[in-house]
């Protein structure tokens, strides 16, 4: 049962297939990835991302759902990144001391990771702070 003070959040519903077909190409690029089948996996790379900005840009206004849709976008970019580098053989090459290519999936990872302490840490508590306090 809702409780009366709870706030709905409505997807319309061709917002919902798209994030339905989001789902659909993030799974065939981490198949391809999974099998070794580069085109697929490399195909799939620009309309999962594409989508995911697209979703993260339609839920701007929403500050819980931006924060969590970019986390979104730097991990699929992190993802993709990860499989380049292992698609190219750059994964193993020296970047810096002991980082890696591969290893360099770590910032957008951490830019994801980044995003989510703030809006946990930062912005969550500012919106509970003001909301109004309903009194009966």
């Amino acid at each position: 049962m809702e409780q009366p003070n709870e706030q709905i959040y409505s997807i319309p519903a061709p917002y919902r297939r798209m994030e339905n077909m989001h789902i659909l190409f993030w799974l065939l690029k981490d198949i391809g990835w999974c099998i070794i089948w580069k085109p697929l996996a490399l195909s799939m790379i620009i309309p999962t991302l594409s989508i995911a900005l697209i979703i993260t840009w339609r839920t701007r206004t929403i500050k819980a759902e931006l924060a969590h849709n970019l986390a979104i976008v730097f991990w699929i970019s992190a993802n993709s990144y990860w499989m380049i580098s292992e698609f190219f053989n750059f994964e193993a090459v020296q970047v810096w001391g002991s980082v890696t290519g591969k290893h360099m999936a770590l910032i957008p990872f951490l830019l994801g990771l980044l995003t989510l302490l703030y809006y946990y840490l930062v912005q969550k508590p500012r919106e509970a702070r003001l909301e109004p306090v309903v009194t009966v």
